[in-house]
This record gives C-alpha cells, sequence and structure tokens, in this order.
C-alpha cells in the first residue's frame, strides 16, 4: 500500500490483488488504482461482482469486454466469498493472458484468492504502523479544518486498536464536536470516541495484571456478551506468552506472529505486569478451558469468566 502511489505512476497493471485487515486501506488502494483508469464512461466500463452475481464464466466474459470510448475497463471483485479452488483454476490462466485494457482489482478479506497471487500486483491492507496512521489521522482532519493533539491521536488510534476504518469514523464525530475549538484534545477523544473492542481487551489484560479486581470484573462483564471474546482474550494471552519467551526483534516477533511490530510493542508492556510463570500457568489454563468445553466438561458460556476469576488469583 505505501508504494502503491509510485507503482501506479510508473505502469497500470493488469491486475491487483488486495489483502489485509483495514477496510480504509482497501478502499484507497482501489479508489487510487481506478483514478489511474481515468473513465469518463463509468457506466459502460466499470464492472462490480460480489457474491449474488459472481460466477466464472460472467467474470471471464466480462474482462474479454472493450471498453467503450475509454482506454480501460474496470472490473471490481468485492466480498466474493463463495469462490472455490476450481473456480481459481479456471480463473489463473485468464492473468497469464489478460486483455491489455482490462483492470481487475480483487479485495480478498479472507485470503480466499490467494492461489492467484503469483498473476496479480500485490497490495498490502494490513494495519499501518503508528507513525503512518498518525500521519493518515493528522492528513484526514486537516481536510476538516481540524488539529488534534499528539496525545489526541495517540488514544483515537488506540480506541481504534491501529484500525483506520474506525479511526475514519470517530474523526466525523470528532471534527464536529466543538466546532469553536480547531484542536482535538485528549480528553474529547476520551469523551467521544467508542473503544475498539480488542482494546477493551487490552485494557482488561492491564487490570487483570495489575490485580485491580474491580475494573477488571467491571470489563469482563462488558465483554462476557461479545460474540467471540473467548477466543479474542485467548489469543491476547498466548501471544503474550510467546512474546515473554522468545528472543527477538519486535520487527522478527511481528513476522512471526503476523501482527504489525506496534502491537508487538504493545504487549511486551503488558508482560511487564506478569511473571513468564504467571503466563505459563495461563497458557496452561487456556488448553485446560480449550478441553473442558471440547469433552462438555464446561459450558462455553460460562469459560470466559471462568477464566478471568483464575487469572486474577494466578
Amino acid at each position: 500500500m505505501k508504494t502503491l502511489k509510485t507503482r501506479l505512476g510508473k505502469k497500470l497493471e493488469n491486475g491487483y490483488l488486495l489483502e489485509g485487515d483495514d477496510l480504509f486501506l482497501f478502499d484507497k488502494a482501489f479508489s487510487m488504482i481506478k483514478k489511474a483508469c481515468t473513465l469518463t464512461m463509468e457506466d459502460f466500463n466499470f464492472v462490480r461482482f460480489d457474491d449474488d452475481n459472481f460466477s466464472v464464466d460472467k467474470f471471464l466474459d466480462a474482462t474479454e469486454v472493450m471498453p467503450l470510448l475509454d482506454e480501460k475497463r474496470l472490473i471490481l471483485l468485492k466480498n466474493v466469498t463463495k469462490v472455490t479452488t476450481a473456480d481459481l483454476k479456471k480463473i489463473a490462466p485468464y492473468f497469464g493472458n489478460p486483455v491489455p485494457s482490462t483492470v481487475v482489482v480483487i479485495y480478498d478479506f479472507e485470503n480466499k484468492f490467494s492461489l492467484l497471487k503469483g498473476g496479480l500486483e500485490f497490495v498490502d491492507c494490513r494495519r499501518f504502523d503508528q507513525n503512518l496512521a498518525k500521519a493518515v489521522v493528522v492528513s484526514e482532519l486537516k481536510k476538516l479544518g481540524k488539529q488534534i493533539s499528539e496525545d489526541g491521536v495517540e488514544t483515537l488510534l488506540d480506541f481504534s486498536n491501529g484500525y483506520l476504518t474506525k479511526a475514519m469514523n470517530e474523526i466525523e464525530k470528532l471534527a464536529f464536536y466543538d466546532t469553536s475549538n480547531p484542536l482535538i484534545t485528549k480528553a474529547m477523544v476520551e469523551e467521544v470516541s467508542v473503544k475498539e473492542k480488542e482494546f477493551v481487551v487490552f485494557e482488561l489484560t492491564e487490570a487483570l495484571g495489575q490485580k485491580n479486581i474491580d475494573k477488571a470484573i467491571s470489563l469482563a462483564s462488558m465483554l462476557s456478551k461479545e460474540q467471540g471474546i473467548m477466543a479474542l482474550v485467548s489469543n491476547h494471552f498466548r501471544r503474550m506468552f510467546f512474546v515473554s519467551i522468545t528472543d527477538g526483534s519486535d520487527s522478527e516477533l511481528a513476522s512471526s506472529l503476523g501482527v504489525k511490530e506496534y502491537a508487538v510493542k504493545k504487549i511486551r508492556e503488558q508482560c511487564k505486569n506478569f511473571s513468564k510463570m504467571q503466563l505459563k500457568k495461563i497458557f496452561a489454563l487456556l488448553d485446560e478451558i480449550d478441553y473442558k468445553i471440547k469433552s462438555g466438561q464446561m459450558v462455553s458460556e460460562n469459560a470466559f469468566n471462568f477464566l478471568i476469576l483464575k487469572i486474577l488469583f494466578i
């Protein structure tokens, strides 16, 4: 994503595969590619496929159509999740010999199209590191005639768990919160912005590590009804244990865990609240709970609260 503008300036490719976890970056990348196509007859030269209208034959037929009064024809595959391996094997040869006037962009949220990766230009839409994400937030607010303090932008990105998609939604509220003040402060962010679920997990982990029982129970109660919360908390503690026992730089650990360096930095900070022995016991506890759920000895709805109470007294 960081180099896409430069790459587009040199050459517009016939196929782009967008992968990652931040929808804002997917949309930003697509907007840049679409702009490079310079469409003037969008009704005729832009085709979009999703699960409702996608089929391999329809897609391949669409790639063969010549553009009308434009140099390029743009095809977008977004929210196509029902594609099969057989479909991909049928599509793959096309990108070995694409129609020169056709540009295909694929949003691949769930790595359904990874089999095609070698034949398309890859665009990484994973969350930016904090410094780059800060620059984007500051730039977007500037367009709205607003500034944001250093601790304000850091808090906003923490609340958004680094997702610019979430941060952009919060920016709309923050920009109009106090029209008489051009500066958005940390206090404003804390008052207006909604915390991403993963950030609340971070807060919960802090409270557990500091043995702040009241806060931990309050946060656990808030999260207990969230779908998938047990898996989210389990994954967080497993990463903490891995970081605590593994040598290597933040970038090396980030690569091993499939996360950004900023996430490893935050995990290291949290590890200071736990001893390696405590994290080892929590890791073993997670395996024990997982076994009890799968063997029918524990109801999954009770597992989360059981985990929290056990960690408080480890």
